[in-house]
């Protein structure tokens, strides 16, 4: 893992008290450390700015996430599939374990034992990374013990091709700042999970997506299926003409809307303008 060169704290793993090692020389702080690699061990975990502090992103089942420094109960470290940076409750970090596959329904239920009809024991969500220890026809059993249906998994290698219709998966799927899930998602979030079940990397907040992610479309080009439309902020994907579907604090949901419509009613708010239509 790697920060850029302008040190953005979202994605620099250093918190002034403690730092990645690589980043000796190029940050101060008291410590540097190699870390410990821990796994999110619970459905979701919150990555916050600060102990205690407001959700910024989250967790999901199996991420990998580098422990730096562990006190007071959260862990500091950094995410490493998109380098995203934080504090995450040490009780929802477990070991590091291999996967061998993954979550490609918006959610799925844990139950104790091969039976549809036993009490479940939890959820897991899209994109979560599982050990599967053993498979018996229609239900997986996990490393942990549980079992869920082997339809809603994936092998770990293998990745969807469409990235709109990944998105739409989460319809209706409630508004919720900094989350990831099929609980509560928002507009960078459902971006970023879409991406990332089709195996394209993709940062976390939508200022980076605009900066890092494709090329933008030239005067006259018409949007199509997959395009990305930034706002100030905001991030949709664009599922057909004049369509786009995105999380979003108006219908406090993830939603689909007409593209002129949105862009109309998100200026009129004060939110300014499109910024850009990107292709990736």
């Amino acid at each position: 893992m790697t920060a850029p060169s302008s040190h953005d704290p979202r994605v620099t793993p250093a918190n002034g008290r403690v730092a990645a090692s690589f980043l000796k020389g190029e940050v101060n702080s008291q410590n540097y450390v190699d870390g410990d690699m821990m796994q999110c061990a619970a459905a979701a975990a919150d990555i916050v700015g600060k102990p205690e502090g407001r959700r910024t992103s989250q967790l999901l089942y199996g991420d990998l996430f580098l422990v730096l420094e562990e006190r007071s109960g959260y862990a500091f470290g950094q995410s490493v599939h998109d380098g995203y940076c934080g504090y995450v409750r040490a009780d929802l970090l477990g070991a590091a374990q291999d996967a061998t596959h993954w979550v490609a329904a918006p959610q799925t239920h844990l139950y104790p034992g091969a039976n549809m009809k036993l009490m479940t024991q939890g959820a897991l969500y899209f994109g979560s990374e599982v050990s599967v220890h053993s498979t018996d026809g229609a239900w997986s059993k996990l490393a942990t013990g549980m079992f869920v249906p082997s339809t809603h998994l994936l092998p770990v290698a293998t990745r969807l091709d469409d990235t709109a219709g990944v998105a739409d998966l989460f319809l209706g799927t409630p508004y919720l700042w900094g989350g990831s899930t099929r609980y509560g998602i928002d507009c960078s979030g459902l971006v970023q999970l879409a991406f990332r079940a089709c195996g394209l990397e993709c940062p976390r907040d939508s200022d980076m997506q605009e900066a890092e992610l494709g090329r933008a479309l030239e005067s006259g080009e018409d949007p199509q299926r997959g395009d990305l439309v930034f706002w100030k902020g905001h991030v949709g994907i664009v599922t057909k003409a004049n369509t786009l579907l995105h999380a979003n604090a108006f219908h406090m949901a993830t939603a689909y809307e007409p593209l002129d419509e949105a862009a109309a009613r998100i200026a009129k708010a004060g939110n300014g303008p499109v910024t850009s239509i990107k292709r990736v």
